[in-house]
């Protein structure tokens, strides 16, 4: 059973991501985090098996893993209901909405109805609050917030001791790739007013490396 992969990033779209692994495997996992393509990422994993297929989902903490698994054991939830508010909620909110007998928060997360909502809150009232013994700090490599690292230079991953899973993940904030974005939106028509908020925005909430990657993201949201 795969509980971790680390490796080359080829593609993240803040839906999935392909690692590459050392072994040639590029393994497609869904993961709702933007990471940079061509930079390495350790990534904890949930390997779903059924009969007819094989899924991974990735988390970027141990907490965040353990408390999908948790949310996978209550009745009528599936999978893609218990990532959709693993990302949507996180576990902070999660683990108080329980606690507190509140519906309404977990109903914030696509794909869960009055009914899965009450089923978490019976299901999980006495086991939740163990969630909180597992580690919310982030695995990440220090390549990750590196530019220019050399082809064959060898990365070290470790715990990265100034975030946990609440925040999102450590950002790269490069001025040149926010002026480089700046010019390309506004030769585009888009006023640098309106655009600069944006771009430093998703600056702050993802790892990007080109400022191609920049521009992609402010023009889904314009």
């Amino acid at each position: 059973m795969i509980g971790l992969i680390q490796g080359e990033v080829i593609f993240s779209d803040g839906n999935e991501i392909i690692l590459l692994t050392n072994s040639g495997i590029g393994h497609q996992i869904y993961f709702q985090h933007v990471l940079p393509e061509g930079s390495r990422a350790a990534i904890f994993i949930s390997h779903i098996v059924r009969e007819a297929s094989e899924e991974l989902f990735g988390f970027r903490s141990l907490r965040e893993k353990k408390m999908f698994e948790l949310l996978t054991t209550v009745k009528g939830v599936g999978p893609k209901s218990a990532f959709s508010l693993v990302s949507c909620l996180g576990v902070a909110s999660i683990v108080d909405a329980v606690l507190f007998d509140n519906k309404k928060t977990l109903q914030k997360a696509p794909g869960v109805g009055a009914k899965a909502a009450s089923q978490m809150i019976l299901d999980l009232s006495g086991k939740v609050s163990k969630i909180k013994m597992y580690s919310p700090k982030i695995f990440t490599a220090k390549a990750m917030t590196t530019i220019g690292i050399e082809e064959g230079a060898k990365i070290s991953f470790e715990y990265d001791e100034s975030e946990t899973e609440e925040p999102a993940v450590v950002a790269v904030y490069d001025e040149v790739i926010l002026k480089d974005t700046l010019l390309a939106c506004k030769e585009l028509g888009f006023k640098e007013d309106k655009i600069t908020p944006l771009a430093q925005r998703i600056l702050s909430e993802n790892q990007i490396t080109r400022a191609e990657q920049l521009v992609h993201l402010v023009l889904k949201e314009v």
